[in-house]
């Protein structure tokens, strides 16, 4: 295997055929945003610009490092996927979309794990490449935190699926052309045992896809409507009834993957920047919160490498992921009580300066603490799985669904 070394300096010399170096550019005035706030055609053109950079890194060799090299992965370590991570940052690149880092990082390795060889043959390598783009259709209006809950019937009729009901929070359905469906189809059993997953082409007739505005200003959500959509058995993913074994595997990668992109709104960096700019950086609270995120920062890029050599070790999805999103989610917060600290009135106002920027990450960060799952079903599934600690009392467990009161 190359060593960490050589493989930098191969990397290095791609990126600079490939690439330009960043610029040095004022932190203060770059995006914190945690939501995008674009027009549609302007969040599109930026979605391509993402997978075009994605597929010629794919090509290259770094757009999978840690994937066997059957599914077009370079079968290396973390270690080295850390090195090339580290290189890119110093070079101008299209940077991240939510909806291309689902589908390579939380899609693609459930479809590894529960589908048929067609399924990953039709979709794992162009997910991971950036040829597919895949969302996810889980939570409902009436099953959020409690997603196991949902309604969304999937009747079989011969050799399909019909399927009824309504999706949300179903972050970049606009722009996906596969879904990742759960679905009721038996209604007599508990509601964790009668779900069933589904790949949904999201151009099937009856999928009827509306944007929801944000009060960040963007719209980054969807709800979905699906109206006698009929998907071929072909399609479902894992076997009939054993939906909530995939969901949690797709809910484990999403809360393990959770704050491996420490940019994503801002961060220590850019709180250092507005600081500087504003001439805060000797309050002692200013210098206290700066520290305390850029602990938290370090600690998350740490709890990241573990869990990508974990899962090179053939370890799956576990509830590990919920203490990592939760972490996430906190460090975001953290960040906004920082950044309100700093900026203190002009965080109400704007004076017509690049401060008032922060307002966005303010408004937008909340949307992580609900996000993969509540802070508060992320404490429970800790408690109960990671500290032992007895489960909370559940009056449906052994219901039928049917009988849930609703």
């Amino acid at each position: 295997m190359t060593s960490i070394d050589e493989f930098a300096a191969e990397a290095r010399e791609w990126l600079e055929r490939n690439s330009t170096p960043r610029q040095d550019v004022d932190a203060s005035r770059t995006s914190v945003s945690v939501f995008h706030d674009l027009p549609a055609d302007e969040e599109r053109a930026l979605l391509a610009r993402v997978c075009t950079w994605q597929r010629k890194r794919f090509d290259a060799g770094y757009g999978a490092l840690t994937w066997p090299e059957s599914d077009g992965g370079a079968g290396l370590t973390p270690a080295h996927e850390e090195a090339f991570a580290e290189l890119e940052r110093d070079f101008d690149t299209p940077g991240q979309h939510e909806l291309a880092s689902v589908s390579a990082h939380l899609i693609a390795p459930t479809i590894d794990l529960f589908g048929t060889p067609e399924q990953r043959r039709h979709l794992v390598r162009p997910l991971l490449r950036g040829d597919e783009l895949a969302c996810q259709l889980f939570s409902e209006p009436s099953a959020g935190s409690d997603l196991a809950g949902l309604a969304t019937r999937a009747e079989r009729r011969g050799d399909e699926w019909v399927v009824n009901g309504q999706k949300v929070w179903s972050s970049g359905a606009q722009f996906a052309g596969w879904g990742e469906l759960i679905a009721r189809t038996d209604p007599d059993a508990p509601k964790h045992r009668g779900l069933t997953a589904f790949l949904l082409p999201m151009d099937t007739p009856g999928v009827d896809v509306r944007p929801l505005r944000q009060m960040s200003g963007g719209a980054s959500f969807c709800e979905v409507f699906l109206d006698d959509v009929r998907i071929p058995d072909e399609w479902r993913l894992g076997e009939v009834g054993a939906g909530w074994k995939v969901t949690l595997a797709t809910l484990g990668f999403e809360r393990s993957h959770s704050g491996a992109n420490t940019e994503l709104g801002g961060g220590y960096r850019h709180l250092v920047a507005t600081a500087r700019r504003l001439g805060r950086l000797d309050d002692p609270d200013v210098r206290r919160g700066l520290a305390e995120v850029w602990v938290q920062e370090k600690l998350g890029e740490l709890a990241s490498t573990r869990d990508r050599e974990a899962r090179l070790d053939g370890a799956e999805p576990s509830a590990i992921g919920s203490l990592r999103k939760l972490a996430w989610a906190q460090k975001l917060k953290q960040v906004s009580e920082v950044a309100a600290t700093v900026l203190g009135n002009r965080l109400i106002a704007d004076t017509g300066d690049d401060v008032y920027q922060w307002t966005e990450h303010v408004l937008g960060a909340p949307g992580y603490r609900i996000a993969g799952g509540s802070d508060e079903i992320q404490r429970n599934i800790i408690a109960e799985r990671i500290l032992g600690l007895p489960t909370e009392p559940r009056g449906d467990k052994n219901v039928p669904w049917r009988d849930i009161p609703r």
